[in-house]
């Protein structure tokens, strides 16, 4: 038994095709409409913020793809309800009133999309309104004097200034330029921004800039962001998880969902249509996740299944639907060059395999059969869920994702995958890598390489050396490790993850069989071979450890439910020096890697001589 996937049997290749995916999401909104039409209520879970919010955002993320649909000539039977409820919530006399919002109100987030909507789709939203809605409107999002988060939601009160100005209504110019130029100080160069001041380095998927409003400028860093930002991206369409609001789920396509809105021709090899093929690749992805969805067709709280513990505290059932940004290619004619041009492959023969991007501390590559970042440098600014597994780890691919905490008294839910975590004893917590104390990349003979500093217990002090795969092991990279401790701690380190299920039982692996699926583990290596692909880990260096597999936590994964991890266990008492050598490759559809994935794993990468230099 399956959920509802309303993109599930659409091609996703025309424009059309795209128009109808949109209203397929869009439908199974309406039951959950309220009766004024300015609510919507998917869910029960809670946030952060008060539940009127919470269902003013369901109300209004769908909009962002309502208004660039009605922009592009389409139409769609409950528009006419969702300009009602415009207007309701934003009345003091009706019952349905939003309410005011207050200093960092969740309410302003969501004049976002509203703002966007006026001003794509004013001749419905706002020419559907009387004067004294439309001055009520105006009254709403004037936020002018509202402290708002130093952060990315500026922006929001930019774009309700934005759709007031479009239709020739009364708007703060003064306050929308203070809030463009201070957001202009989150820039720090080659398109990168941060969420906020030059002291946080946490750049997620809203991190590049294109924006139509602020001209050359903003295209300029557009074109420049997407030279880096294509190397996100797999050949068969999604995109690496990383990073937090991943449950936002294909608003990872929305920069190139703006380069094309924004009308943005970006440097060769990024043709039109290697950008329309980015997009439309990833829509096809996620039309074969069915967990993405619930039986009735809404989306869900998760990555690929439902999952509260990947969640954020700002994540309501409708805030998934921050992901319709990505149809904003809705708004251009069927004659714009991305709609007019042929869907490219990723150019994978023009763009190198393997990158460091300075900016987010990241080594990115597409060896070894998927395209995945090695990382050391990001963090959150604040204390969000999961952190220490959203920005934290060694690895992040797109094909194993990564796994976030239950719980951390016991190992198995501590999440191990892709970091080193350690602990003073059996009774105490496992702690991974929250954040890096140093960090640098270096060319070391010819080869990118992170280094990082960390800290994760008092007393213990970490080196972290991430080198990417070379092409003759294109399937491995290395991490080596130095472990100063005042006392005595235990060790686990992670390899990526697989499925934990049997193909044709979906019992739980078994031990390792040649040729079978299963889990292997010994005096100095673990591997899993299983329906999602062979993943193990190596122990190289000259502090020995010993290889297990470890069952995953139930739903601590993204991608998948049940989940097994190969790793190495080790005991420190003053000092170590860990070489770990990883590997992973992804099932392929022909199957041909489940009798040619052993070949692969047993030519391991050479430990490079800069390292034994150093006493490894």
């Amino acid at each position: 038994m399956k959920p509802f996937n309303p993109l599930s049997g659409n091609p996703l290749v025309t424009r059309d095709d795209f128009a109808k995916a949109c209203t397929s999401l869009l439908d199974p909104l309406l039951p959950s409409l309220s009766p004024g039409g300015s609510a919507v209520k998917l869910g029960e879970t809670g946030t952060r913020y008060d539940e009127i919010a919470a269902q003013v955002e369901g109300y209004a993320r769908p909009l962002w793809a309502l208004a660039a649909l009605l922009a592009g000539g389409y139409s769609w039977d409950g528009t006419k309800r969702f300009v009602e409820g415009l207007g309701n919530g934003t009345d003091p006399e009706h019952e349905e009133y939003w309410g005011v919002a207050l200093d960092t109100d969740q309410r302003m987030v969501e004049m976002c999309p509203m703002g966007f909507t006026l001003a794509m789709a004013g001749d419905h939203f706002w020419d559907g309104l009387n004067d004294r809605q439309r001055a009520n409107v105006a009254k709403y999002f004037d936020i002018t004097d509202k402290e708002m988060p130093n952060t990315n939601w500026l922006w929001f009160r930019v774009f309700a200034n934005l759709g007031l100005s479009k239709n020739g209504y009364k708007y703060d110019h003064d306050r929308m330029e203070k809030d463009m130029n201070h957001l202009d100080t989150f820039y720090r160069g080659e398109g990168w921004s941060n969420d906020g001041p030059e002291d946080y380095t946490q750049m997620d998927y809203y991190s590049g800039e294109a924006d139509p409003t602020r001209a050359e400028k903003f295209k300029d860093r557009a074109r420049t962001f997407a030279l880096d930002f294509v190397h996100y991206f797999h050949e068969d369409g999604r995109a690496i998880a990383f990073g937090r609001s991943l449950t936002y789920k294909f608003a990872m396509v929305g920069f190139w969902a703006a380069v094309a809105f924004a009308d943005v021709e970006l440097p060769a090899p990024l043709t039109w249509g290697v950008v329309k093929g980015l997009l439309l690749r990833n829509f096809r992805w996620w039309s074969k996740q069915p967990g993405a969805f619930t039986p009735n067709g809404t989306l869900t709280i998760g990555y690929t299944y439902p999952n509260q513990f990947m969640s954020d505290n700002y994540n309501s059932p409708g805030s998934p639907y921050w992901a319709m940004l990505s149809f904003a290619p809705l708004a251009l004619p069927s004659d714009h060059p991305f709609w007019a041009c042929k869907e490219e492959a990723l150019p994978t023969t023009s763009i190198p395999q393997t990158i460091s991007v300075r900016h987010p501390g990241h080594i990115v590559t597409r060896l070894g059969g998927h395209t995945f970042l090695l990382s050391s440098k990001q963090r959150c600014h604040y204390p969000l869920r999961a952190a220490e597994a959203k920005y934290g780890k060694f690895a992040y691919s797109s094909a194993f994702a990564y796994s976030v905490s239950t719980g951390s008294y016991s190992l198995w839910s501590s999440a191990p995958d892709s970091t080193l975590s350690v602990t003073y004893g059996d009774d105490a917590e496992w702690r991974t890598r929250k954040k890096c104390d140093t960090d640098s990349i270096a060319i070391i003979d010819n080869t990118p390489v992170l280094t990082s500093t960390w800290t994760p217990l008092e007393g213990v002090n970490i080196e972290t050396w991430l080198i990417p795969p070379a092409e003759d092991t294109p399937n491995w990279h290395v991490r080596a490790h130095h472990i100063k401790t005042s006392r005595p701690i235990k060790t686990a380190e992670g390899s990526f993850t697989v499925s934990n299920e049997r193909l044709g039982d979906n019992r739980e692996l078994v031990a390792y069989e040649e040729g079978q699926e299963g889990r292997y583990g010994s005096e100095s290596e673990a591997f899993a071979v299983s329906r999602s692909g062979a993943v193990g880990i190596v122990d190289a260096g000259p502090t020995r450890r010993t290889g297990e597999t470890m069952n995953m936590d139930s739903n601590s994964n993204l991608l998948l439910n049940r989940t097994v991890c190969p790793l190495l266990l080790g005991d420190v008492e003053n000092e170590a020096r860990y070489i770990s050598l990883v590997y992973a490759l992804p099932a392929a559809e022909n199957n041909e890697w489940k009798s040619t994935w052993k070949e692969s794993y047993n030519k391991q990468p050479s430990i490079p001589q800069w390292l034994k230099e150093k006493g490894f």
